[in-house]
């Protein structure tokens, strides 16, 4: 099975090529990697070009941010599985995609998800947090789970049946897509205990921040609204809450 990474990126030169190794280091040998770059200004371009014989596609123009950026590298897509990576994270080790692919063979699957560590941005080897996921199971959403996006592979059929990221959500429309495909429609995805990535502190969904952490509860609710689910609102409460626990687990 081919495999498809999307990377996206804006001014990402510190940590683009960090992000770059860890994919063309993966053990698996049929690796489509894809770049979306929104009109870089700092040296992102030079980093990519260094690359550009053995990265597929390289994308560069502006764009409305990430998700409009993830949705290009879909469109662009061709392989059977597609799994996104941020560009300042990096894969654990050079067999996530490796496992990836051999579990959902295995399992006949539609989607898996592993578990996720933060890093200090300037010291990658010193864990923050440990956020370990676990099996789905249906109404989890509700209680304020969810997979680790960054982690999360799926089969390009199902962003070609179920749609791909929505633009009118600004920090939760991967938390969205994921509740689309398992609460709404039920795909088949399961979760493999491994770590798969490394994420620097920060993000477009930081947590520290008070006034992300409510545009985000917001954004919660209208997922649900969205896809016609009824909303728990102690996800609004259980969310930040397990962010917490995190800390003490890593």
């Amino acid at each position: 099975m081919k495999v498809s990474i999307i990377t996206v990126c804006y001014n990402s030169a510190e940590t683009i090529e960090g992000a770059i190794k860890s994919v063309l280091g993966q053990s698996y040998p049929d690796i489509e990697y894809i770049v979306i770059d929104g009109a870089s200004t700092d040296g992102t371009l030079e980093i990519l070009g260094k690359y550009k014989n053995k990265i597929a596609k390289i994308v560069s123009e502006k764009d409305s941010g990430i998700y409009e950026a993830m949705n290009k590298g879909i469109a662009l897509a061709t392989g059977d599985i597609v799994g996104i990576l941020n560009s300042d994270d990096f894969y654990y080790d050079n067999d996530v995609v490796k496992t990836v692919v051999e579990n959902i063979v295995k399992n006949d699957a539609d989607a898996c998800w592993g578990d996720l560590v933060y890093v200090k941005k300037d010291d990658t080897n010193k864990v923050v947090r440990f956020w370990k996921s676990s099996e789905y199971k249906p109404g989890k959403f509700i209680r304020g789970w969810h997979p680790p996006h960054p982690t999360f592979f799926v089969k390009r059929e199902l962003y070609q049946k179920y749609g791909v990221f929505r633009l009118d959500l600004s920090v939760y429309a991967d938390y969205e897509l994921m509740l689309r495909f398992l609460e709404k429609y039920k795909i088949k995805g399961f979760y493999i205990p491994k770590v798969f990535i490394k994420m620097r502190e920060g993000g477009a969904s930081n947590w520290r921040s008070i006034k992300k952490v409510f545009r985000g509860s917001m954004e919660n609710y209208k997922a649900f609204k969205m896809n016609g689910l009824k909303f728990g609102f102690i996800a609004v409460v259980v969310k930040p809450l397990s962010k917490i626990t995190q800390i003490f687990s890593k």
